[in-house]
């Protein structure tokens, strides 16, 4: 029994949701997908098992991402999604109701940041704290943010890239864009409807992103066979994809997220602009790790760029570090 209240932190992305709890790291890693009964509006299963059910269940079984972009898009959804993950993970007899601190993206605003806190309060929480994730990012890449030195740390998550110049712990200059992970996935998507009258799900175009995707041409020499449904014949049918081809359909995207690089970079003031040429760009997040992707924001801005060590936990890591410095 915890004789005292527990500290968790929670890493509510768009994607996947992760929950660190103090003293034992990072215990549980869900994707943010809830599955309900439309015709009774009635949660049918929550994570793991929910994701499981997108795109193979009957008419009436809708799979519910209720974050978008980042941000909250459907509250009590979000609310019963926190709860189920705060249970898991404590077990249901809140004796003591946990401290809670959650990560939210650099462009959200009071009303949005207002929404997370009391969704997590409804849910059982008995205090709350946001940190914004960038931070969280730098801390869980292992940055120390406390220095007076700038780091720039570029977090593409599932439904938002935040780009940001951190110095003595807080945000010097920053920027969110709407454009990470499930965009590259939705171009996938778009690219092989578009070129080969294939319709094919989001599971499936995420797997071609992770075995052949690439952030420009020549990157990687790749090729996957691809099963969809013909437009036309509306028949099953099988293609053969390059990883060429796959950085042509995310080309536009990955642009957009070097051009905020850059933009951000415009705006940083000199002294902490000489700092990131010496330290370089860290890059974390699932979305991150879209091959070559590191190499172009090199390329594009002539500063080291590297991958953090655990792109994916980063930003949960980061979420518990800020718990366990006892600040909270």
């Amino acid at each position: 029994m915890f004789g005292m209240s527990m500290s968790v932190g929670i890493d509510l992305g768009t994607a996947n949701i992760l929950v660190y709890v103090k003293n034992k790291g990072i215990v549980l890693r869900e994707p943010s997908v809830v599955a309900v009964d439309k015709d009774t509006d009635k949660i049918l299963a929550i994570g793991e098992e929910a994701r499981d059910m997108i795109g193979r269940t009957p008419g009436n079984i809708v799979a519910i991402r209720p974050l978008r972009d980042g941000v909250i898009a459907d509250y009590e959804m979000t609310e019963s999604m926190i709860r189920h993950f705060l249970e898991k993970v404590i077990g249901r007899s809140f004796l003591f109701r946990p401290k809670v601190m959650i990560c939210v993206p650099t462009g959200v605003n009071a009303v949005e940041k207002r929404a997370v806190q009391e969704a997590a309060e409804q849910a059982g929480a008995k205090k709350t704290e946001l940190i914004e994730e960038p931070i969280a990012a730098a801390l869980g890449a292992g940055i120390d943010i406390s220095e007076p030195v700038g780091s720039m740390v570029v977090d593409i998550g599932g439904g938002t890239c935040d780009v940001a110049v951190i110095s003595l712990g807080g945000i010097v200059c920053g920027e969110s864009l709407r454009v990470a992970g499930d965009k590259f996935d939705s171009d996938i998507e778009f690219y092989i409807k578009k070129e080969y009258n294939l319709m094919i799900g989001e599971r499936t175009s995420e797997k071609i992103k992770i075995e052949i995707g690439s952030a420009y041409p020549g990157a990687r020499n790749k090729n996957v066979s691809v099963r969809g449904r013909d437009i036309v014949s509306g028949l099953p049918k099988v293609i053969t994809v390059s990883s060429d081809e796959i950085a042509a359909a995310l080309h536009d995207s990955v642009e957009s997220i070097a051009v905020c690089v850059k933009s951000v970079l415009e705006r940083t003031p000199p002294e902490l602009a000489a700092d990131i040429m010496d330290h370089g760009i860290i890059l974390t997040g699932g979305g991150s790790m879209l091959y070559g992707l590191a190499d172009l924001i090199r390329k594009e801005t002539n500063i080291p760029t590297m991958l953090a060590d655990d792109p994916l936990n980063c930003v949960a890591l980061g979420t518990g570090k800020a718990i366990e410095s006892g600040k909270f």
